[in-house]
């Protein structure tokens, strides 16, 4: 059976922790959290599943909670700052095209960086076990403190000049005492990106990923099934806007999920003790290479097996803010 964890607000206000093998969730009232689920794994010396099996409660409504939107991120670090959001593009069979359309306009020669990047994945992103392999497009989203739940509003700031959905599977990684990383799982995601300024320079694709991103509920323990079929859809007004199905898990995929691992905490500085990382792992479905413009107020509702709770985001602008640096 596969193994669920979500984070959720009980009653009191205070955040708790629940677990399910099958189709109910049980709370676990021996953690408020699964950060510390997670340490107390690590300092057992024990399997997320093992310790789960041990503290099952009482079930909970989890259709409820969703209802009265007190689901929460499955993942949040103490402190904000200790947790890195980044993520890996072009590594979906398909997610070149839209790219190299936004891109081939200002690029010389017959094939775009986009291309190139994407053919090397496809020619080396999946290396055999004991070789490396090519390294992937990374780039880098902000701390836990863009991260918003699967039912709260996706803020977009005031300068962005788009704010579209991006449906994808994360990885949730906490790095152990020894600055090991150890994966606790994954989880339905929607990146969020601003593809206008992306498209109008491929080099500001940095300042088009500084934005804030949502997490489904669920916390996937255990591997990632390798063939995932979901919907990504856009509903304004009541109505669907756009609505297309979206593919990923490794046979989909030009590199395998251990390839984007490898490259990624190949760094020291991802490998601090305690802290906490969400990994993106790209997509190849984008309703704005379809040519949708997202306005105010659109909901973003992305849903995928085996992950049985939808992820469903308001886009809400946010209010300028004036920047002035002074000299001290």
């Amino acid at each position: 059976m596969t193994l669920r964890l979500v984070q959720y607000r009980a009653e009191d206000g205070e955040r708790r922790v629940a677990a399910s093998d099958g189709d109910d969730f049980c709370a676990l009232e021996r953690w408020s959290s699964i950060y510390d689920l997670a340490n107390a794994a690590i300092s057992g010396n024990v399997a997320l599943s093992d310790l789960v099996g041990e503290a099952r409660g009482a079930r909970l409504d989890v259709d409820a909670l969703q209802r009265e939107s007190r689901l929460l991120s499955p993942i949040a670090h103490p402190d904000p700052a200790h947790c890195h959001v980044t993520g890996t593009g072009l590594t979906h069979l398909g997610s070149a095209e839209g790219r190299d359309q936004m891109h081939r306009a200002a690029a010389s020669g017959d094939l775009t960086d986009s291309m190139r990047m994407f053919l090397m994945g496809m020619e080396g992103g999946k290396p055999r076990a004991g070789e490396d392999g090519v390294q992937p497009e990374w780039f880098y989203k902000g701390d836990g403190s863009c991260i918003v739940g699967p039912s709260e509003d996706l803020p977009s700031p005031a300068f962005a000049l788009d704010g579209s959905e991006e449906p994808e599977i994360a990885g949730i990684y906490i790095i152990d005492g020894a600055g090991t990383p150890r994966r606790l799982g994954f989880t339905l995601a929607n990146e969020f990106s601003d593809h206008v300024t992306e498209k109008g320079n491929y080099l500001w694709l940095a300042h088009s990923k500084l934005r804030h991103a949502a997490l489904g509920a669920e916390l996937l323990v255990g591997d990632l099934p390798s063939d995932i079929r979901g919907t990504s859809s856009i509903l304004r007004d009541g109505e669907t806007l756009w609505e297309k199905p979206f593919l990923s898990g490794e046979a989909n995929m030009s590199h395998s999920i251990a390839n984007l691992e490898r490259h990624h905490f190949k760094y020291g500085l991802f490998r601090r003790p305690g802290d906490i990382h969400i990994h993106f792992f790209g997509t190849a479905t984008l309703s704005f290479a379809d040519g949708v413009e997202t306005a105010p107020g659109d909901i973003f509702e992305i849903s995928a097996p085996p992950f049985t709770i939808p992820l469903r985001n308001r886009l809400c602008p946010m209010a300028p803010e004036t920047v002035e640096v002074r000299p001290l």
